[in-house]
């Protein structure tokens, strides 16, 4: 019990380490875009972000790679093996080695071929694009090859050290955009060396701590083909799941650009752009819940393990609900104060796609349970059929001349059967207590959300925002309505006991 309450304050730690590392990073960053366009100008950023968009398409391995690093490690971890997480690790660097030279070659061929002849970039500046290019090669090497020492920080919920380094990351960007308005020189291409200088030091500061702090961080050279089969297969149904995904974004991109035209992709990017600042809040969360998990299978701890699951799908969906229940109450505001003009529709769109991240944010950590167990081959082929499923049913709705708000109506009903997708599955693979999910999570999440947003309409429909100071009032107060309903009839007595025990202490430091 004792060890179980220790875990649970160490999350809810690592919790407000990643959520403090956002803050920064965030600001620090939207700061920092402002300077960057200031001094490289319009064309130029454009032409860095569209060369070095080529290179960061591969990007999407990342993701895959790092959750099957992270797998395997937090099992290993659980297991108490330091040999087997010593042999994950070493493998791990060589089976990305491999993976960066693969893409190195594709790059320098395929990639350089299309930058050169299918890119539109100026005459006069198609030299510092392709300097550009490779910078931006030699820092997604690099970073591919990373992969492993971040993980393995992730694995054994060192989150103080990423939250850290992320921040240093940000800030040295700043202060070399600063010093790049000083130099005399062309800016696009030394703008892009001083981005893979810093890549360059964040990845060392990665290499050095990790092998002062972690003993398995330490290259051998060794092969085991079962270990390497393990991690491609794994990486491999993560990377179905990836790719598919890339259909029912930029797929549903190109389909609102054929039937609608740009202002309503302009309309559907704005509602994307909430919908990825909303579930940044979500994904900090996932991060630190997700080793212990891991572990707690991996131990054989499986009610431990459930009832982590199921306070972490409940937790997670609160945390959101409680951005966006204001944001959807009072989307066309936002929008405005945001934008100053607001493209038709975007207001719809927001809305639909912040109710679509409440329903899948609620079984995420279900995930977790298939990864641990390492069968992920059918829940994958599951989420990748509902990835190509929305995009086909959208094209077909458009084709039948549905409004461009049908592809997120799509997707709200594509996930809300794929919840029940995901609990057949897992009660078929690893006996998933179906009833007492719907029971402890399903049934307080309906329950918490239609009561806040009862609340909030009543309050809207007595209180008018005129005027930013009401507005941020209004949103404010509905925020507080959230948490007020979250802590009477969302939280167990067990979880307002530790809520209060962790206010306790951050009012005392």
């Amino acid at each position: 019990m004792t060890n179980n309450s220790n875990e649970t304050k160490r999350i809810a730690k690592n919790t407000g380490l990643l959520y403090f590392r956002m803050l920064v990073s965030m600001l620090v960053s939207l700061y920092t875009s402002r300077i960057v366009l200031r001094v490289l100008g319009v064309e130029d950023y454009g032409i860095y972000n569209a060369v070095g968009g080529v290179v960061s398409m591969m990007a999407f391995l990342n993701g895959a790679l790092n959750t099957a690093t992270q797998r395997f490690m937090s099992y290993e971890m659980g297991k108490n093996n330091q040999d087997g997480l010593n042999k994950v690790f070493s493998m791990s660097f060589w089976a990305f080695l491999i993976i960066a030279i693969v893409g190195l070659v594709l790059a320098e061929t395929a990639g350089l071929w299309f930058v050169t002849n299918k890119m539109v970039i100026p005459e006069p500046r198609m030299t510092a694009a392709l300097w550009v290019y490779q910078f931006s090669i030699i820092s997604f090497i690099i970073n591919l090859i990373t992969v492993p020492y971040n993980a393995t920080i992730i694995a054994h919920e060192r989150m103080s050290i990423y939250a850290y380094l992320s921040i240093g990351d940000v800030i040295l960007k700043l202060l070399l955009v600063f010093l790049l308005s000083t130099i005399n020189a062309d800016k696009l291409w030394l703008y892009a060396l001083m981005m893979m200088v810093v890549q360059v030091l964040v990845s060392t500061a990665y290499r050095i701590i990790c092998r002062r702090l972690f003993v398995e961080c330490k290259v051998t050279f060794l092969w085991d083909m079962n270990l390497f089969k393990g991690l491609f297969s794994f990486s491999g149904w993560m990377l179905a799941g990836t790719i598919t995904n890339l259909f029912s974004t930029q797929g549903i991109n190109i389909l609102i650009n054929i039937f609608f035209g740009p202002i309503m992709n302009a309309a559907r990017g704005v509602a994307m752009q909430v919908y990825s600042a909303v579930n940044v809040f979500s994904v900090n969360f996932m991060t630190a819940v997700r080793p212990p998990i891991m572990k707690s299978y991996a131990q054989g701890n499986h009610d431990y393990m459930y009832k982590l699951t199921f306070s972490a799908s409940r937790l997670g969906f609160y945390i959101l609900l409680a951005l966006e229940v204001p944001l959807i109450i009072y989307t066309e505001d936002v929008l405005y104060l945001w934008l100053g003009q607001v493209p038709d529709h975007s207001v719809a769109l927001c809305r639909l796609a912040l109710f679509d991240l409440l329903i899948t944010s609620a079984y995420n950590p279900i995930a977790y349970i298939n990864q641990a167990g390492g069968d992920i081959k059918w829940y994958q082929l599951m989420i990748s059929s509902s990835f190509a499923l929305i995009f086909l049913l959208t094209w077909v709705a458009y084709k039948f001349g549905m409004p461009v708000e049908t592809c997120f109506v799509v997707a709200i009903v594509i996930d809300l059967l794929g919840l029940f997708a995901r609990l057949w599955i897992m009660r078929a693979q690893m006996q998933f207590p179906v009833h007492s999910y719907l029971k402890s999570v399903m049934l307080p999440i309906v329950k918490v959300f239609a009561l806040s947003y009862i609340c909030a309409l009543v309050y809207q429909h007595f209180v008018e925002p005129q005027g930013i100071l009401i507005l941020l009032i209004s949103l404010a107060f509905c925020v507080v309505i959230v948490l007020l309903v979250v802590w009477l009839i969302g939280l167990s007595r067990t979880e307002r006991r530790l809520a209060l025990d962790y206010a306790g202490k951050i009012l005392k430091n």
